[in-house]
C-alpha cells in the first residue's frame, strides 16, 4: 500500500527519481558522446524513448529491427530534432536464432565500440505460435534471443570497457508481471513449446518476465566471476500503454487501462528507469540488481533464486546451441529446484 501512494504523488527514493520523473530528467547531466548503445525494440514506445534520450545525450545509436523501413522511420524522427546524432540501422529478428547470429557478426564487422545493451524488445504473443527454432514465441523473442544477443556481444562489451576505462552496462527491460508466475517454469515452457493446450498468453509472458530476471541475476555472478568491467541489471519501466498490447486491443483492455489510468506512466516517464540504470554514475559496480521507478526494489521469490538462475542459463546454453532439436527436451527437463531457504539472494 505505501508503495502504490509513492508510486501515486512521484515520491522521488534514494536515487532523488521516483514515478513521475522522466527519461529527459535522469540523464540531465549525463554526456554520452564518446559511447555506443545497442538498443533492442527501439521503434516505438519506451524503446524508441529510450533512444531518443541517449541519442540527445550525445551516444551513437544502434537500432536492431525486424523492420528496416520502421527502423529507419525512427532514425529519421531522431535526426529531425538532434541533427548531430549517429545512428545506425540494422537487421534483427529475435525470435530466430540465426538472426541473431547474422546480426552480432554485422555488427562486429563495422569494428565499433560496445558501452550499452538495452535489451528493451518484447513481445505479447495472444495466439500461440512457436519460433522456426522450435521454442513457443514469447520466450524465444523477449528471452532467449536477448540471451544470446547478449552472449555474443558480451566479449565486445568487456573489451570496450578495458580498452575505455569507461564500465560497461547491460540492461533488461522486464515487467512487475515476472512475480505473476508460479510453477516449474522449464516444464511449462517445454509443454507451450510442443502444443497449444495449456498455453496461456499472459502466463507465457509472466515466464519471458522472470526469464529476464534471472538471466540478470546469473549474467552478474558470471561477471563479477571474470573481474569484468561491465554491469547487469533489470529494469520495470512501470505501466504504459503501449504497441506491446496491440493484440489485445477490445472492450475488456481499454476497460482494465480506464480502472488503472491513475496508476499509469506516460512513455517518456516509463523510460526514465532504463535511462538512469543505463547512465547514472551512481551506479558504478551496481549489478544483479532489480529496478523500479528509478530505484533498486524486490523482485518475486522466484525473482531471487540462484538456483532457478543457474539452472535456466544451462538450459539456454543448451536452446542456443547448434543441436538445439536434440538437446531441447534435456534442457526443459532437467535440474535443480530452489528450495524456499534458497529463494532470496
Amino acid at each position: 500500500m505505501i508503495e502504490t501512494v509513492k508510486h501515486l504523488i512521484g515520491s522521488g527514493g534514494s536515487s532523488g527519481f521516483g514515478s513521475r520523473s522522466t527519461a529527459d530528467h535522469v540523464t540531465l547531466h549525463s554526456d554520452l558522446r564518446s559511447l555506443t548503445a545497442i538498443i533492442t525494440g527501439a521503434t516505438s514506445g519506451i524503446g524508441a524513448e529510450t533512444a531518443r534520450v541517449l541519442a540527445k545525450r550525445g551516444a551513437r545509436l544502434v537500432l536492431p529491427a525486424r523492420s528496416i523501413k520502421t527502423a529507419e522511420e525512427t532514425k529519421a524522427r531522431i535526426l529531425s530534432e538532434f541533427p548531430d546524432s549517429e545512428i545506425i540501422v540494422m537487421h534483427l529478428d529475435l525470435s530466430s536464432l540465426a538472426s541473431v547470429r547474422r546480426f552480432v557478426a554485422n555488427f562486429e564487422s563495422l569494428n565499433l565500440p560496445l558501452n550499452i545493451l538495452i535489451n528493451n524488445a518484447g513481445k505479447y504473443a495472444h495466439k500461440h505460435a512457436i519460433s522456426e527454432d522450435g521454442v513457443e514465441m514469447t520466450f524465444a523473442t523477449n528471452y532467449l534471443g536477448h540471451f544470446l544477443l547478449t552472449k555474443l556481444l558480451l566479449k565486445k562489451m568487456i573489451e570496450t570497457a578495458s580498452q575505455s576505462g569507461v564500465q560497461g552496462r547491460i540492461v533488461n527491460v522486464t515487467s512487475v508481471i515476472h512475480s505473476w508466475f508460479s510453477g516449474d517454469m522449464l516444464q511449462y515452457l517445454a509443454d507451450i513449446s510442443r502444443n497449444n493446450r495449456n498455453y496461456d498468453a499472459t502466463r507465457a509472458y509472466a515466464l519471458s518476465k522472470l526469464a529476464n530476471v534471472l538471466h540478470t541475476i546469473e549474467l552478474s555472478r558470471l561477471l563479477h566471476k571474470m573481474d569484468a568491467n561491465v554491469t547487469a541489471n533489470c529494469v520495470h519501466p512501470g505501466i504504459v500503454r503501449t504497441r506491446l498490447t496491440r493484440d489485445r486491443e477490445g472492450f475488456i483492455t481499454d476497460l482494465v487501462f480506464f480502472l488503472t489510468s491513475k496508476l499509469l506512466k506516460s512513455v517518456p516517464q516509463a523510460a526514465a528507469t532504463t535511462c538512469y540504470v543505463a547512465t547514472s554514475p551512481r551506479l558504478r559496480n551496481v549489478c544483479g540488481k532489480y529496478f523500479s521507478d528509478c530505484n533498486e526494489a524486490r523482485t518475486s521469490k522466484f525473482g531471487s533464486c540462484n538456483i532457478k538462475a543457474q539452472r535456466l542459463w544451462t538450459a539456454s546454453e543448451l536452446l542456443v546451441s547448434p543441436n538445439v532439436y536434440q538437446t531441447f527436451n534435456y534442457s526443459l527437463a532437467n535440474g535443480p529446484v530452489c528450495s524456499k531457504s534458497q529463494a532470496h539472494m
